[in-house]
């Protein structure tokens, strides 16, 4: 069972999971649209969609929807990756952020709580957990200290987690994220914005691309590599938390630099900094240590910033070539 199925991370692992020969669930909002781009290809394939891969209307506050879904599918496997997850709109909308990302997170450890059979749950946590860390770069030991409204739900979220486990017995983990895009990731968020732009500007669509803070670094990973680590975690012989990242940070300013290259430009000709898009309080040194990750679970990050801003750029691209195409 997974929570945010049409979401970046939850439609990469759902297509792991499948080629794992799972059976799996996926709670969705029931919205006035149908529409659910991430998840087409499994959609459109007749071998799958309602024979493997089968999906439950239910918000994260409709607790009891949510605990009849999970009486009947009876799933070995939780995974919790629904939420509010942007940042920066978390200062415009603090009470939704914290209702669906914190409140949301312990009504669903109350409900595997009360169950006969109690799935493995895994929740994506955050490194905006850590905030302004006074060490770098982060590990599982790290104190908390979130400086956004976002970064506070999810210490609560990640808190509570870890007192059901020890609590309760529950096989409950945290996967500690850091910033982890692709192809997929939501155009509201900083990478995808600006690679959208670069392709658009290779295409002569679009002249300019304005931001807000160039300052700020980020540990950036590639994210089917971080729903392969999100699977491991719950085959392990005991629950536990682990940090998944790539331990190098880069700046906004690199990210603009590997994309915009990406198609042979040069992005100062092309960015304007706007103070509209500045963050009343910005997160600092956020690096992380996966070394437990590698030495528990085998994994590391394969993918580097460079490879993957040319992926999304590519991808961003071939997308505006081929709605322009299709466009009357």
């Amino acid at each position: 069972m997974l929570t945010g199925i049409t979401g970046q991370d939850g439609s990469y692992l759902a297509e792991q999971l499948l080629s794992r020969d799972y059976e799996v669930h996926g709670l969705v909002r029931r919205t006035s649209t149908t529409q659910r781009v991430r998840l087409d290809k499994l959609f459109h394939d007749s071998d799958v969609y309602n024979k493997r891969l089968f999906l439950h209307y239910a918000d994260l506050d409709d607790t009891t929807t949510i605990r009849r879904i999970l009486l009947k599918t009876e799933p070995d496997e939780l995974y919790h990756l629904a939420g509010q997850s942007h940042v920066g709109a978390s200062f415009e909308i603090p009470e939704t952020t914290c209702q669906f990302t914190g409140m949301g997170t312990l009504k669903l450890l109350e409900i595997v709580r009360d169950l006969a059979k109690q799935p493995r749950f895994l929740h994506i946590s955050s490194s905006e957990i850590f905030g302004r860390p006074q060490t770098a770069p982060q590990n599982e030991e790290t104190a908390m200290r979130p400086v956004t409204p976002y970064g506070v739900a999810k210490t609560f979220a990640t808190n509570m987690v870890r007192l059901y486990r020890d609590s309760f017995g529950l096989f409950a983990c945290n996967a500690i994220c850091y910033n982890h895009e692709s192809e997929r990731r939501g155009e509201s968020f900083v990478t995808r914005k600006i690679t959208k732009a670069a392709a658009a500007i290779s295409l002569g669509r679009q002249k300019k691309l304005k931001l807000g803070s160039l300052d700020g670094k980020r540990d950036w990973g590639y994210a089917p590599d971080y729903t392969d680590a999100m699977w491991r975690m719950l085959q392990q012989p005991g629950p536990d938390d682990y940090i998944l990242a790539t331990g190098f940070a880069h700046s906004i300013r690199d990210f603009l630099d590997a994309a915009f290259k990406a198609v042979n430009l040069d992005w100062q000709d092309y960015v304007e900094q706007d103070p509209k898009y500045m963050r009343p309080s910005e997160v600092t040194q956020l690096v992380g240590d996966a070394s437990k990750a590698k030495e528990k679970l085998g994994w590391t990050a394969t993918t580097n910033l460079h490879e993957l801003a040319k992926r999304m750029v590519r991808s961003d691209r071939e997308q505006q070539q081929n709605a322009s195409y299709l466009s009357p």
